[in-house]
This record gives C-alpha cells, structure tokens and sequence, in this order.
C-alpha cells in the first residue's frame, strides 16, 4: 500500500498518517510518502518514504513524483492520496499522481478537497472518499446519493460518503450499483477520533483484498466504530471490530 499525505506536522497524527497507522493495523505493508515530516514515533510495518515538509513542496514535486513512481514499481496494491495540496504545488498534481497510479495498474483512492479534488476527478479515480459536507461543497447538492452521483459523473469509478459524524455510517456509489451501510444499535450517535480515516483504510483494505462493494462497506463502518487504545491516531481493538463487523448492516441503495 502507499499513502500519500500533504499534512503539515506528524504529531497530532494526520489524515495521511491515520490511514497509514490504520492499514498496518490490519496487516499491510504500507509506504507513507508526501509533504510531511516522518512520524514521531515508527509505525509498525510503514515504511518511511516521507520527502519533506509543505514548506519545501514546489521545489520537492519532482523529488516526490520519483519517490511515487519508484514505490509504484515495486508492486503496490493500492494508492491512498490524502488530504489537500501544500500552496506551489500544481493544483493538477493528485491528477498526476492518479494516472500514474492507472498506468501502473494500481488501484487509487482520492480523499482530497477544493481544486485538488476537482482536477484529481477528471484523472478518473478509483474511489473518492469524502464526507456529506464534502459531497455537498463538490457538487452543490445536499442530499447525499444525488450528490454521489455527481461526482461519479464527473469521472469518480466509485463515490463513498460518510453519513453520520465521525464518519460511521457510510454509502457508495459505482458502476455495479450503490449500498449503504449503518453500524449496530447502540454504535454511530458519537464523532470518534479518526473514524473518517479508519473508514477508508477499510475500504482501502477490502479493495486490495477484492472484497465485493457491501464487504467493503462493512469493513469501513467496523473500522470507524471500534474503539482503540489511540483511536485519533488511527489505532482500532481488534476484538472490537471483529465483534462489529458482522452487526454492521449493508442494503442496496435505491440510486434511481
């Protein structure tokens, strides 16, 4: 797996580094990479791959496609881009960075915001991942399944949104049909720490494992509900998400 992170400092942990941190949890080998510091402290199983600071980004893009392209040959499975681009760089560069990743055959997740993810969209993502305010910021529409499928027609292969806060309950929308997913009775009223990242390394997770769509769904929404010893850092219980993810409840979405 690879993770690419824009974020500024690695201690609070980031968008990027809370995927990272969640992947390897499940037992991926992930290489982080981006515009950030190396975390403070090693995360089992990441290998460190970070170029620089957001400081150093226009003059670091050249050093960061060679970084990217180089883990890209290495076999990867899948590609997370996170978070936003720091100022100088290209505001096409997640597009860039999203074809390389289709050249290269490797399945590539967009969770970004404003021009960023504009540009990256018409690149033709596997999967954006956003919540409902950021569907309704991309597209102009509220309504969560209307909003998904204007960004699936602006280029999106597959559009997911959390629902509720902390991003527990989740739907998707692709090309083989649209689910939503809800956690169990008694799980979702609460915003947890790093549920939105924990979401979409399960997804991330699943689509590595070629999991159907209502799995993935199901992993995502366990993820972002189990508790953990940090949860804000990505980390989940294991025993508690194996206990979640069979409540976790997945129906197909009426997208008509």
């Amino acid at each position: 797996m690879i993770v690419v992170t824009t974020e500024a400092a690695p201690t609070p942990p980031g968008k990027g580094v809370r995927v990272a941190r969640a992947l390897s949890a499940l037992g991926h080998d992930v290489a982080l990479t981006g515009f950030a510091p190396a975390p403070a402290e090693p995360i089992a199983r990441v290998t460190d791959a970070v170029v620089g600071s957001p400081a150093e980004a226009v003059t670091e893009w050249a050093r960061l496609l060679a970084v990217y392209r180089g883990l890209l040959a290495r076999g990867a499975e899948a590609v997370a881009l996170c978070g936003g681009l720091p100022p100088g760089v290209p505001v096409g560069g997640y597009a860039e960075l999203i074809r390389e990743a289709r050249a290269a055959g490797v399945y590539v997740v967009l969770d970004a915001y404003g021009p960023a993810l504009r540009r990256g969209l018409g690149a033709r993502p596997d999967l954006v991942v956003q919540d409902a305010a950021g569907l309704a910021g991309l597209t102009g529409f509220n309504e969560p399944v209307r909003a998904a499928r204007d960004a699936w027609q602006r280029g999106a292969r597959a559009v997911a949104a959390s629902l509720g806060p902390g991003g527990a309950g989740m739907l998707v929308l692709t090309e083989e049909g649209g689910w939503r997913a809800a956690p169990p009775p008694g799980h979702g009223p609460d915003a947890r720490a790093g549920a939105a990242d924990r979401a979409l390394a399960g997804l991330l997770s699943g689509a590595a494992a070629g999991l159907p769509w209502p799995e993935r769904l199901a992993r995502a929404v366990a993820l972002a509900e189990a508790p953990g010893p940090d949860p804000a850092a990505g980390d989940h219980d294991p025993a508690a998400y194996g206990e979640l993810l069979p409540r976790v409840e997945v129906v197909p979405l009426a997208t008509s």
